[in-house]
């Protein structure tokens, strides 16, 4: 956080200010791709088996890593990325960043690209950190109650992923 804020960008461009326009817009298509996570959920757990419940104490720890996940790649990547290559260039490039971070695991990574592409629009857009930061928390939450661990691992990445054991 301290390198971001001495790099020299307002407020404003690190979506830090309060939320104005696109809020609405950005909640409503998170809330469609939560519907579409959900439902390729179901047809996954009709093949790997049902997926586990996601505990309290897990789910709200997730929301505030989803904040922190969202500011790194908006704020520090993303607005650095856009200062040298322009917005577009930079949605792509922080995006395939954000995916690089996910792998191995074989579903998060291109959940995530997908994912870091409408996260860093809607960023290039409306510049509000806030209602990604519910979007992220809210997309994670769903991709974890949707799809068995044998496949995400508890949504490790990593070696966390390649070490991880089913009990």
């Amino acid at each position: 956080m301290v390198l971001t804020v001495r790099t020299g960008f307002s407020a404003r461009q690190l979506g830090l200010t309060r939320p104005a326009s696109g809020t609405l817009a950005t909640l409503a298509a998170g809330m469609v791709l939560m519907g579409v996570v959900a439902a390729g959920g179901f047809f996954a757990a009709r093949i790997f088996g049902a997926a586990h419940p996601v505990p309290w104490h897990r789910a709200w720890q997730y929301g505030i890593w989803a904040f922190v996940q969202e500011f790194m790649l908006q704020s520090f990547f993303f607005v650095k990325l856009e200062s040298i290559m322009g917005g577009r260039q930079a949605v792509w490039a922080t995006s395939l960043l954000f995916a690089v971070a996910h792998v191995p695991n074989p579903l998060l990574t291109p959940l995530s690209f997908l994912g870091a592409l409408f996260f860093c629009e809607a960023f290039r857009r409306y510049r509000n950190l806030y209602s990604l930061g519910v979007i992220h928390a809210a997309l994670g939450l769903t991709i974890a109650a949707s799809f068995p661990d044998s496949l995400l691992h508890h949504m490790r990445v990593g070696i966390g992923y390649l070490m991880y054991h089913t009990r």
